[in-house]
């Protein structure tokens, strides 16, 4: 496991304890979450320019033009009211 020493606002430090005390865990644990969450947006924005970088812009216009037309044509179902809160 690696160590990682940041310089941080004290503003934001004391916004991100307060974050980690709220959630209760570590502020080391809030860390990692955050940054778990930061590299899986990473990694699906690259797996999406790599497949964008390998498809057809031509045909997803299309595939979008397609679907636009079946959500058109989908029947709408009436919402349903809101079920009373349990007691």
């Amino acid at each position: 496991m690696g160590t990682l020493t940041i310089r941080l606002p004290e503003e934001k430090h004391e916004r991100l304890r307060q974050l980690a005390l709220r959630r209760n865990i570590s502020m080391n644990k809030l860390i990692e979450e955050l940054s778990t969450v930061a590299l899986t947006e990473f990694d699906a924005e690259t797996r999406f320019r790599a497949r964008a970088a390998m498809g057809s812009a031509q045909e997803g216009l299309r595939l979008l033009d397609e679907l636009e037309r079946t959500a058109e044509s989908a029947p709408t179902r009436p919402r349903r009211a809101p079920s009373p809160p349990r007691r």
